[in-house]
């Protein structure tokens, strides 16, 4: 037993306070100094990260409180990448479940929180923005009972501690009223971790064993493998090993760098022992859920089960006429060793190659964490082709039925939009499970929907409820295929032409619909570069020029007056596109086109296809 050391993860849904309780935690243990200059958000260092809001990697930090230090893990908040949360419970002795004063229990405090208690961890539990004028905590508390009751708890976990608690303003407490002058801190938090979380129990006598749980690249230092010491000890440059389950030994070398976790930093020590959390650099094939240990170790750890993924993309080179403008890493060489990298160390991720042999079959939780992936590509200099988001099909074992995932939806909506959200979302075989008031107006709606009924949903929610509904999703089981959904209404509108788009041609195209294109927009033929308002597609020509004649002049006539085109982000492109369609994805641009640019081979591809059905 080590008696002064805690290891604890925060979890969470989305945007309930997690990294920013890890911020006022680390300035009260004094891990940030009080004139410190630190982004806020401290550990949301990732850019895609900080520019989106929302905490994408698992990342360790630490702190000391009177002589006892606490290893804290923050977690991602989206079910997308609930892979990073499913390995690091394995890490930790027990969980802090932060929980919104106001939304209450969201789908993915459930998601991790069922992760949790299977796994017989102790939870603390912290209502957090008692402070919003809208907060509800004495009911919050007990819908938290409630769930962990249906999620099957035992009688020592439903007996949890709990706290109310302000992370922006920096304190806890046993009641919602906010504790005054110096007893406004999280003192009480930090007291409640060291009593009720319990040491790590391990066996410091025994070889050296540790379990991998996350993996990154380092420019300097290589592959540094992050993970908890399962027994024993290890100092730097002791000769190690690494051991994979159904395959034996990888690979044999020594431990050229150890880091242990200090407040924000990872500071280099010469030994670590048995219950502390520690990444160690020097091993050039070990990964995830692989065991380094002495030589002497027999036997590879037991890792945890991760969920399968339920959405594939293709990823294909970009063979557009406009490819190699903006990107360096063009090659499907290129494309292939990036798209292994990262399966490498996120192992919600699976990349399998297709049989033609530029194209890449990529299989993930959802539509954000593979479009997370495809942006990080594109700043990274790739260019790629990504096809229409697909749901994995299962069979069922016994009857030989096909199973498709299904995903609980729960939105907050004002009452006037409710029944818009509730039509939409019954035409793509979406269940109503409940329908209940969620305070000031709102109304809470859960439902259990097919995922590919929700593939280009979110933007049409938004639109149908002005801006003003929150949508979230889990995955939630296999069931029977629901059968089939209507797809996109609308047709395309296809350039014939290759140039630079005239604002005169887009100008005299806007009665046929919107456009997606800006004036000036280089064009080719066979991409996409506005709406039908009918359900065909239609070929146009962007570049047409006014015809200047002696009577007719440049600056005669009607003034070309542009309605602004409707720009797609990444993630809308994806889900806009058909089956026939692809989006060109470059460093500086976002193209639709069709996957075959030349019309008659798309007529061709038509009737292969009619003729196939």
């Amino acid at each position: 037993m080590t008696d002064d050391l805690r290891n604890i993860a925060i979890i969470a849904h989305v945007d309930h306070g997690k990294t920013t309780l890890v911020d006022a935690l680390l300035r009260d243990s004094g891990a940030i100094r009080a004139n410190q200059q630190v982004a806020e958000r401290a550990l949301d260092s990732n850019d895609l990260e900080r520019e989106r809001g929302i905490t994408i990697l698992a990342k360790c930090t630490s702190v000391t409180w009177r002589d006892t230090r606490i290893n804290i893990v923050d977690t991602p908040g989206h079910a997308d990448f609930g892979g990073e949360v499913e390995r690091i419970l394995s890490m930790v002795d027990g969980v802090l479940v932060l929980v919104d004063a106001a939304e209450g229990p969201m789908p993915q405090t459930k998601f991790v929180t069922t992760k949790a208690l299977s796994l017989g961890l102790k939870p603390i539990v912290v209502i957090n923005k008692v402070d919003r004028p809208d907060a509800r905590s004495d009911e919050v508390l007990d819908e938290i009972f409630d769930l962990f009751a249906a999620l099957g708890a035992t009688e020592e976990q439903l007996d949890f501690p709990y706290l109310f608690a302000s992370a922006k303003q920096g304190w806890a407490s046993d009641g919602a009223t906010p504790p005054q002058g110096d007893e406004a801190n999280l003192g009480p938090l930090f007291e409640l971790i060291r009593a009720h979380v319990a040491p790590p129990s391990a066996d410091r006598e025994a070889p050296f064993a540790m379990l991998v749980s996350l993996l990154e690249a380092d420019p300097y230092l290589g592959r540094v493998l992050t993970g908890r010491i399962h027994a024993g000890a290890i100092s730097a440059n002791m000769s190690i090993k690494a051991l994979r389950a159904g395959e034996g030994q990888v690979e044999t070398g020594r431990a050229t760098k150890l880091l242990a976790f200090r407040g924000l930093e990872r500071v280099p020590v010469e030994r670590a022992e048995a219950g502390d959390i520690v990444a160690i650099a020097g091993l050039a094939d070990a990964t995830v859920a692989d065991t380094l240990c002495d030589p002497a170790h027999e036997g590879a750890l037991d890792a945890q089960p991760i969920d399968p993924p339920t959405l594939a993309m293709t990823f294909s080179v970009n063979d557009s006429p406009l490819a190699g403008r903006d990107g360096d890493k063009l090659t499907s060489r290129m494309v292939r060793a990036r798209l292994m990298r990262e399966a490498e160390g996120n192992v919600a991720i699976r990349v399998r190659e297709t049989d033609a042999g530029d194209a890449f079959e990529v299989e993930g939780r959802g539509e954000l964490q593979l479009g997370v992936l495809i942006e990080t590509m594109r700043r990274e200099g790739y260019e790629l082709s990504i096809s229409r988001p697909r749901v994995l099909f299962q069979t069922d074992p016994e009857t030989g039925a096909k199973l498709e995932p299904i995903e609980e939806v729960v939105i907050d909506v004002d009452e006037d939009y409710a029944g818009v959200v509730v039509e939409k979302l019954g035409q793509r075989r979406g269940e109503l499970i409940e329908m209940r008031p969620g305070g000031k107006a709102k109304t809470r709606l859960v439902l259990h929907v097919p995922s590919r009924g929700l593939i280009g949903y979110h933007g049409e929610f938004l639109a149908d409820t002005r801006g003003t509904g929150v949508l979230n999703r889990v995955f939630h089981a296999y069931a029977p295929h629901k059968g089939s959904l209507e797809g996109r209404r609308n047709g395309v509108l296809i350039s014939t032409a290759a140039g630079k788009a005239v604002a005169y041609a887009l100008w005299q195209l806007e009665d046929r619909g919107p456009m997606i294109i800006e004036p000036g927009a280089a064009v080719y033929q066979g991409m996409i570069i506005g709406e039908h308002t009918r359900g065909t597609d239609l070929e146009v020509n962007p570049l047409k020029a006014k015809q200047l004649t002696n009577i007719r002049a440049a600056g005669k006539d009607e003034a070309v007056r542009l309605t602004p085109p409707r720009m797609l982000t990444l993630e809308q492109a994806v889900s806009y596109i058909a089956d026939d369609e692809l989006v060109e994805v470059t460093p500086a641009a976002i193209r639709l086109r069709k996957r075959d640019l030349d019309p008659h081979e798309r007529k061709r591809a038509a009737r292969k296809a009619a003729a196939a059905e």
